[in-house]
């Protein structure tokens, strides 16, 4: 009888299968692809395509920023100075703006070609720059939710960024707002940027090597940079030159804003991966090393005029203990004077910064985060620091004391590591009930709830190559890179025997199908089969039952000319197929272990095989990507399939059937039909090689294990597949992409630009645009709407010429033309109609919609602004298609005469609109401001009255800020 065909169907001759849908990953703390955020209680932490919200006290994830549908890994986070909002940058050119409370995706900004590097937020939140590495700087406006301009010049991919303004500098626009824009990037450039006339102010060849970090202090004095030859440069900078603009110098150069003060001496040689200012305190943090975080103590002016005045005395001190001639003492009150004069002098580099403390860590550190609001509330100064193997610990630095004593030492306040392996997940096994998951790696075993994702044992043991559970899913096996079986109890959380089975790696092992014995295959060129013997173990406590303890007794050995590479019993326990390092693969008899057959074809090793459950098929799968499935009856090969564009790790199939799963380091997971040699999905989640593969004994879902250290479910949905529908469907989004990347060339056309030139010419400034799949199709929606309210239009237009020319009886008989359905179903005309499609276009992508206009749709929409301004609808949207437009197809409008007359009535209409809205809006603030004046006049009155004061005395107090003070350095 052969295997049941599970979840197939057929309807009109087609074939149905159920759909698979990947689950959200898990057993990731925090992934290595970007840095993380802390505000003291919660740490923000990148974890693949995701963001974790973790309580770093309790260990536990209170949140999960998932998007459904995307797969771009995220590779940077910040936090903005507005309330709960942060912005995520994503390998896929993206940047969104997440709510925390709501933890939904608030905009989405495309402007990147790749993947994004670095972003930075102004004072207050409402300009957003995002660099990437394709070298472009891009400014969004965060209120408009549109792209202000591209910024191009560098060569490299950038690695820094961070606004400056001046201090005198105030406006309430975010298109003219005055500002300057530092970046760095791995061209060893430094570029100052005026955001007001877009154009680089400034250029620094600051470094002979990449340019890694950069970070201006809080007071916007000095900047410091790292390098990737472990070189931390000071800069300073100058806002009184940027207050006053450029001028030229007596020696007739422009004045430099950005000035250079010397190098800082680190304790490694290390890349300088990270720089950042301490908000509130005096500290600087400066990532170096691996596994070490240096902090600086930055000096305050006093401090440094009694360093000095101390050290002068200790030389005088020392010059006196040696027994000067009378001469050299006659010098000395001279000595003294220089050296009180050079007291006044300004302070350099060395002096203002002086190491405090090193941080240690327990892994390689790939960020880390200050506390952003300084200090928590028992005054204490926290650190989080973001592991490179998966695992987030939180340092508390001790505050400088003026006690002189033994050295300050930073202590580990709390760790999140148990949720997640510290290496590669390399095997993953499934319980008989699948109800429990087995996960092994370098250094530890965990067991989890696969229902509820919970880590519910984490055990140590060596590196773990292979596992199963044993019969009862109380103990699991794990076959190790040293040769070793290590048996694990799951109730005792303990490993309770350990057995030296081979001299080689354990590459493979497998319970019988009778759950007497197992077998285990090993690089020494042996198989060995074990039977399972069972003891009692001792009494429990309070006369509990003893549970009963398994072991391994060897039970025969098979040698091999090569090394083993996978080992698989017949379900019918007939054969046991053995895959050697030769690239063939040897079926023998189980029982006396005689050969019966011998597969060979492929021209790599074989790395994993599994046999149907019918023990009729025997599928292999090898390093040269391709897999095959032969007949276990004679040992023919039915066919060949190249099924990955990389090794092909795993191969199982599914019970009862002769469905099959691939996994393979091209980071896919594929689903076979093993009768029709067809491949029925594709599915691509994991952002690493994927190790494991499990599949569960009921087959509603399938696990498997990755090189980025996550665990994924698949699970099978009741949403019907049809085959011939998903390969239309992978057709399409090919041919979208491909649209999409030829619109987004570098030397395609933009706007007027000639064939193969950009418009810009390869200026400094750009507009911001890419098209996407969601820009495309938005595009193709405005002129289906242009289409439909067009030709409703031109029927109504006929409709009344016939009626005109016709008597009133006869006018009166002849009916109405028939609407469209749309339209009729909204009840609105044509131009609401075009109005209402374009509204439900997303702002960030409405510009780049426009762009796929063709100008005689462009011609028909500008027409129907005319209509949207006379009725005073959304005069907002209205100005910014219409100077859009203007600007993208100047040339053309201008050269069309029939265009002369609708510009001319919509500036009449549109400016009226605008002098309303503007008479309006003044009216507003005005009331506003005479709102405030009453609510401050209130506050005085009280306080007055409270404080016995009087008014002078009480605007003073109200007035008075406290104002960090700047200090001069010597370069």
């Amino acid at each position: 009888m052969g295997p049941r065909r599970r979840d197939l169907f057929c309807l009109n001759g087609r074939l149905l299968l159920i759909n698979v849908n990947g689950s959200q990953a898990f057993g990731v703390v925090c992934s290595p692809g970007a840095n993380s955020v802390f505000d003291g209680k919660f740490a923000y932490v990148p974890a693949l395509e995701d963001v974790l919200v973790w309580d770093v006290k309790k260990g536990q994830m209170m949140a999960m920023w998932h998007e459904t549908g995307h797969r771009a890994e995220v590779t940077c986070i910040l936090k903005s100075p507005r309330k709960d909002v942060f912005a995520v940058g994503y390998a896929d050119g993206s940047v969104r703006l997440w709510d925390l409370k709501t933890g939904t995706v608030i905009v989405t900004f495309n402007g990147h070609k790749k993947s994004v590097t670095v972003l930075a937020f102004d004072e207050q939140g409402a300009r957003l720059a995002s660099a990437s590495q394709d070298t472009e700087i891009i400014l969004w406006d965060v209120e408009a939710e549109t792209g202000l301009f591209r910024l191009r010049g560098h060569r490299g991919a950038l690695t820094a960024l961070r606004f400056v303004v001046p201090p005198t500098a105030t406006s309430t626009s975010t298109t003219t707002a005055p500002g300057y824009l530092i970046s760095g990037a791995r061209d060893t450039f430094i570029k100052l940027w005026d955001l007001t006339t877009q154009h680089c102010i400034q250029t620094i060849v600051a470094h002979q090597s990449e340019i890694w970090s950069l970070d201006v202090d809080p007071t916007n004095d000095i900047m410091l940079t790292g390098t990737n030859d472990a070189e931390l440069k000071a800069w300073s900078i100058d806002m009184d030159a940027l207050v006053d603009g450029l001028r030229e110098t007596d020696s007739g150069e422009l004045s430099k804003v950005i000035q250079p003060l010397g190098i800082l001496p680190l304790s490694t040689q290390h890349r300088v991966a990270q720089i950042s200012f301490h908000p509130t305190e005096s500290l600087l943090a400066v990532q170096s090393h691996d596994r070490s975080v240096e902090i600086f103590h930055i000096r305050t002016e006093e401090e440094v005029k009694k360093k000095r005045t101390r050290r002068a005395q200790r030389e005088r001190e020392k010059k006196r203990g040696k027994g000067l001639h009378k001469e050299q003492e006659v010098d000395t009150p001279q000595v003294g004077d220089a050296e009180e004069r050079q007291d006044d002098s300004p302070m350099t580099i060395t002096e203002l910064f002086t190491p405090y403390l090193i941080v240690r860590a327990g892994g390689k550190i790939r960020s880390f985060d200050f506390l952003h609001s300084g200090i928590t509330a028992n005054g204490a100064l926290h650190m989080l620091l973001a592991m490179s193997n998966n695992a987030l610990e939180v340092i508390n630095v001790p505050r400088r004391s003026k006690m002189t004593g033994a050295a300050p030492e930073a202590t580990r306040v709390f760790s999140v590591d148990i949720p997640g392996h510290r290496t590669d997940v390399r095997t993953v096994c499934l319980s008989s009930n699948d109800e429990l998951l087995a996960s092994g790696s370098n250094g530890s075993l965990k067991i989890w709830n696969v229902r509820t994702t919970a880590c519910i044992r984490t055990l140590d043991c060596e590196y773990a190559i292979c596992s199963t559970f044993l019969p009862g899913d109380r103990h699991v096996a794990i076959g190790t890179k040293s040769g070793d079986i290590l048996i694990y109890d799951l109730a005792t959380s303990s490993m309770i025997d350990r057995v030296e089975a081979h001299t080689g790696t354990v590459w493979s092992m497998q319970v019988r199908n009778n759950k007497l014995g197992m077998v285990t295959g090993s690089a020494d060129k042996e198989v060995k089969f074990w039977d399972f013997e069972y003891t009692v173990g001792a009494v429990g406590i309070e006369g509990e039952e003893a549970k009963p303890v398994i072991s391994l007794v060897l039970a025969k050995t098979l040698k091999m000319t090569d090394d083993v590479l996978s080992v698989r019993f017949s379900p019918d326990g007939k054969f046991v197929a053995v895959a050697l390092l030769d690239s063939t693969v040897k079926v023998f008899y189980q029982d006396t272990l005689k050969f019966f057959l011998s597969l060979y074809g492929h021209k790599l090793p074989v790395l994993a095989m599994d046999i149907s459950c019918d023990s009729k098929l025997i599928i292999t799968c090898s390093a040269d990507k391709n897999v095959k499935i032969w007949g276990l009856d004679f040992g023919d090969c039915h066919k060949s399939i190249f099924a990955h564009e990389e090794s092909i790790m795993q191969v199982l199939f599914e019970k009862d059937s002769h469905y099959f799963w691939t996994v393979g380091k091209d980071k896919m997971l594929k689903y076979w039909d093993g009768d029709r040699f067809e491949n029925i999905q594709k599915l691509d989640g994991h952002h690493g090689e994927i190790w494991a593969l499990a599949v569960s004994n009921e087959g509603k879902f399938v696990v498997t294990g990755s090189h980025d250290k996550s665990i994924r479910i698949w699970e099978k949905t009741d949403e019907p597949l049809i085959l011939e529908e998903e390969r239309e469907r992978e057709l399409e989004e090919l041919y979208e992409k491909g649209i999409a990347d030829s619109m987004n060339r570098s030397d395609a056309p933009f706007n007027n630009g000639e064939d193969g030139v950009a418009a810009d010419g390869g200026a400094e400034a750009g507009i911001v645009n890419k098209q996407t799949t969601e820009t495309l199709m938005a595009g193709e929606r405005i002129m289906e709407a242009l289409d439909i309210a067009d030709a409703d239009r031109q029927a109504q237009r006929e409709y009344e010429e016939l009626v005109a020319k016709l008597p009133p009886t006869e006018a009166a008989t002849v009916p109405p033309p028939t609407r469209n359905g749309v339209l009729t179903a909204y009840g609105i005309d044509g131009a609401a109609y075009v109005l209402m499609v374009v509204q439900k276009i997303h702002s960030t992508a409405l510009q780049d919609a426009l762009l796929v206009l063709p100008f005689s749709k462009v011609v028909s929409l500008m027409r129907y602004l005319d209509e949207w301004a006379i009725k005073e609808l959304n005069t907002t949207l209205i100005s910014r298609i219409m100077f859009f437009l203007l600007k993208t197809h100047h040339h053309q409008i201008v050269a069309n005469r029939i265009m002369r007359s609708v510009l001319v009535d919509l500036r009449t209409h549109l400016r009226d609109a605008l002098r309303r809205q503007k008479e309006e809006i003044g009216y507003n603030l005005a009331a506003l401001q005479y709102i405030r004046q009453q609510h401050e006049s209130q506050r005085i009155s009280n306080f007055l009255e409270q404080e016995n004061m009087n008014e002078d005395r009480v605007r003073a107090k109200l007035a008075d800020g406290k104002k960090r003070k700047r200090i001069g350095v010597r370069a």
